[in-house]
């Protein structure tokens, strides 16, 4: 790891502290003496089975490259995109399984952005519902419209 500062790659931790999702290190670069933060996360070995049958480890930033894909030119703050895929990555681990669905983790984070941005739900789910033509896609929104109607109504 090289410092943030002046790209050295000697550093020594000052402080550690453990999280309930990760482990917090407070740095200094025996260079140029600048502090920085990093995370450690502690990501359990766990496996995500694609539609066409291959297996893959769970990676939480191909995850957030997803979701800020779906969510580019749109009014969603990068904060919440790291609350969505915070959110899907807890739900995951509490199935408590060694593999899981791309298709489960498609629907989990369709479900948070149903309720932050429609458009970005509609552009994550042309990809992770895997739409066949337009009136798929109809459809979806037509449902999507219900539910935020449904809520309104609340």
């Amino acid at each position: 790891m090289q410092c943030p500062h002046c790209g050295y790659d000697h550093h020594k931790v000052i402080d550690s502290r453990e999280r309930e999702d990760a482990i917090r290190r407070r740095r200094q670069c025996t260079s140029c003496e600048q502090r920085f933060t990093t995370y450690e996360h502690i990501a359990p070995s766990l496996l995500v089975s694609k539609r066409d049958g291959h297996r893959e480890p769970f990676d939480r930033q191909k995850l957030l490259a997803g979701i800020r894909v779906a969510a580019v030119k749109r009014p969603v703050s990068s904060e919440r995109i790291e609350c969505i895929a915070n959110h899907v990555e807890d739900r995951i681990q509490r199935l408590g399984r060694a593999e899981v669905s791309s298709e489960l983790i498609g629907n989990l984070v369709l479900d948070q952005l149903a309720d932050v941005d429609q458009v970005a739900y509609i552009r994550f789910a042309s990809v992770c519902l895997d739409f066949g033509d337009l009136s798929e896609i109809r459809s979806e929104i037509d449902r999507l419209m219900g539910r935020s109607g449904q809520e309104a109504e609340r």
